[in-house]
């Protein structure tokens, strides 16, 4: 493996971790660009300061959001990970329906990931998360 694909795998491992411990600024400095293309719902989050408002968002009803990662793999300017995206609702869940109230209860759901790297860098252009809408509201039993 070459040494820039070895420097992408360990960004996309140091990013994944960084984000378990909403340490934002070091995870924004995984990046040449900030920004998530969240497959599941459509929505785009692109620069820093819209990437830092889904930060917010995503952790206000699961402020332990976590993930573990299963494998991970580098082709052309791409790496890809499966992990498991786990978390407690500990915070008001807002949907189109409505807000949910904290219920306490924890989810484990599995998902994957694709990291899009600039040519011949190493830092994170786009993260694709790709995921089942429903998967997490299923774990809580809210769905």
């Amino acid at each position: 493996m070459s040494d820039l694909a070895e420097a992408r795998l360990k960004t996309v491992r140091d990013h994944m971790a960084l984000e378990c411990v909403n340490d934002w600024d070091a995870v924004i400095a995984t990046f040449a660009h900030p920004r998530y293309e969240m497959y599941g719902s459509g929505q785009v989050f692109d620069g820093e300061a819209s990437v830092r408002g889904y930060f917010a968002a995503s952790r206000t009803p699961f402020p332990d959001q976590a993930n573990e990662i299963i494998a991970i793999a580098h082709a052309a300017d791409t790496v890809h990970v499966e992990f498991f995206l786990t978390g407690t609702h500990l915070g008001p869940l807002k949907l189109p329906t409505g807000m949910i109230e904290p219920t306490g209860k924890s989810f484990r759901v599995r998902m994957a990931a694709t990291f899009e790297f600039a040519k011949n860098s190493d830092k994170i252009i786009c993260e694709r998360p790709y995921f089942d809408q429903g998967a997490v509201l299923r774990a809580l039993d809210l769905a």
